[in-house]
């Protein structure tokens, strides 16, 4: 049985059960009516109140919608994508250049004796293999920090919704992602985005501030 069809199941479980309960403590109450005097039962009604008001177990954030809205996340997008180019830029500055001399030397080629030709073309080879160095180095590099500040924002964002989970009596925040993802319908009411969005951008806000 797949993950959302077992929720469903626990649900309409859970659901079921309740309305069970809730008819037995109903003909109870009936029957007590008739015991007891009209304070009494009114008091036996409002204990059913509260439980109409609890918080749902199970709610769910929209990981697009968070990311895109997590200032955080979009300084440190910023930031990669300005380094990334960076990068870019000086990787095709010295291909440029290295292009000119290989132009240059073979316009040069014919002019030239044997062994200077053979000391141009290992400067050339060797220059080569450290620009095709460089251009994996920094790949490697560019990538390094890309999943080392995903691990740190994953780690905010978890702490947070831990944090919001333990006030508000969550017990299991899923994530949404349209097109990828085990649930494919959730009631507005259980999406705590905004939520979280809020409390991670304050919290962001917050230390900033405290390191100027």
């Amino acid at each position: 049985m797949s993950v959302s069809k077992k929720l469903l199941f626990l649900a309409v479980l859970s659901a079921s059960f309740a309305a069970c309960t809730n008819d037995q403590a109903s003909n109870q109450k009936t029957a007590a009516k008739t015991e007891t005097t009209p304070a009494a039962a009114t008091a036996a009604d409002d204990e059913d109140a509260p439980a109409a008001a609890q918080a749902p177990e199970i709610v769910f954030v929209n990981s697009d919608t968070l990311l895109n809205n997590y200032q955080y996340f979009k300084d440190v997008k910023a930031r990669l994508e300005a380094k990334g180019k960076r990068m870019e830029t000086d990787l095709r500055t010295k291909a440029n250049s290295f292009q000119r001399e290989v132009e240059q030397y073979r316009q040069a080629a014919a002019g030239m004796g044997q062994e200077q030709r053979a000391a141009t073309e290992q400067r050339l080879a060797q220059k080569e293999q450290q620009l095709a160095a460089q251009q994996q180095s920094s790949g490697n590099q560019l990538a390094k920090d890309e999943s080392d500040e995903m691990r740190k924002i994953y780690e905010k964002v978890e702490a947070q919704l831990k944090k919001i989970s333990q006030e508000k009596g969550y017990k299991m925040v899923l994530t949404y992602t349209r097109g990828n993802s085990a649930i494919l319908y959730g009631d507005a009411s259980l999406d705590i985005t905004n939520d979280a969005v809020k409390a991670l951008n304050e919290e962001y806000k917050t230390s900033k501030n405290t390191k100027k």
